[in-house]
């Protein structure tokens, strides 16, 4: 009896040390199933904000592209000064193509064929759009001549170091090409750089050219011919310029005074620039000769042939990257 009852108990103690290891198998199982979901999570945790990490650097690369990008969408202040001095330009020769325009095509038209010429080109083509050209330019530039000549002045006697006054002057001058500007975009430039374009290709600076340096010459030549009195002090006082040639002349002095001076600023140009610079300031101010009106038609073709202003604009854009 004693042995069965040993027996059974030796059973008993097995079968319960087997169900303790089973018990102790099934937690442990159960503890490395939890380890490992929480591995699992925690994996998934690591991945989670990996992806966060990446989508916020690629908002920030986003978020400076477009302020990059905004950023050369602004024109910088002499990028404006620009804006506005092109389209003083624009406003002026349209301006003048619809008064000499108005003015020829009633007038007797002179006998000689280079007059002809003009006036018919003004006259026959211009009055079509000259008149909505000039109203929409004007609109952005009231008064071209004015704040070109006195820019070139400013320049002038910042050339000759006259200290805070010119400064004061220069400050003001910045102050109305913002309110005449306003905010400025690359779109205004591309504006008045398709406008130049038009101008251009129309010929009208060729044509206003010839019409105010032939408009005074043949009434003169009308009025002494019949008494053949071309050597007459009065007649060689007509080859002088004329009050409009005089401003025009003034008006692209005063355009390459400013061009120049920024080519020197930049260093566009450099073995030129000074000695160009100078040479418009020297120049600036004189009473206007024959000699000078060449020289301003010479300067400006010499300024397009260099490209300067799209040098100075490349340069300006360097200068926005840069920053």
């Amino acid at each position: 009896m004693e042995v069965r009852l040993l027996k059974r108990k030796e059973a008993a103690l097995l079968q319960k040390e087997k169900q303790m290891r089973d018990a102790i198998q099934t937690k442990k199982n159960d503890k490395d199933e939890e380890v490992a979901a929480l591995r699992q999570q925690v994996q998934a945790a690591r991945d989670e904000a990996a992806a966060a990490a990446e989508q916020l650097r690629e908002a920030e690369s986003e978020a400076k592209a477009l302020h990059s990008m905004t950023q050369r969408m602004i024109l910088t202040e002499e990028e404006k000064e620009e804006v506005v001095f092109k389209r003083c330009w624009l406003a002026r020769f349209w301006g003048l193509a619809v008064r000499y325009g108005k003015c020829f095509l009633f007038d007797e038209l002179p006998a000689m064929l280079l007059f002809h010429y003009c006036v018919f080109y003004i006259a026959g083509i211009y009055p079509d759009i000259a008149a909505s050209k000039h109203e929409h330019w004007s609109s952005l530039a009231p008064l071209p001549f004015e704040v070109v000549t006195s820019a070139g002045q400013i320049a002038k006697e910042e050339a000759s170091s006259k200290g805070n006054e010119v400064s004061k002057e220069r400050n003001k001058l910045v102050s109305d090409f913002n309110e005449i500007t306003g905010k400025g975009n690359i779109e205004s430039m591309l504006s008045v750089e398709k406008g130049l374009r038009e101008l251009a290709s129309l010929k009208v600076e060729d044509a206003v050219v010839l019409a105010l340096a032939q408009h005074q010459r043949l009434s003169l030549l009308r009025e002494y011919a019949s008494d053949y009195k071309l050597g007459d002090p009065k007649f060689m006082e007509a080859l002088e310029l004329s009050k409009e040639e005089a401003e025009d002349v003034l008006f692209k002095q005063s355009w390459l005074v400013y061009f120049w001076g920024r080519a020197k600023q930049h260093g566009v140009e450099e073995e030129i620039a000074e000695e160009r610079s100078q040479f418009w300031i020297d120049h600036l101010g004189q009473q206007p000769s024959l000699h000078d009106a060449i020289d301003v038609e010479r300067g400006l073709i010499e300024l397009k042939k260099l490209g300067i202003e799209h040098l100075l604009w490349e340069a300006s854009r360097r200068d926005v990257d840069t920053n």
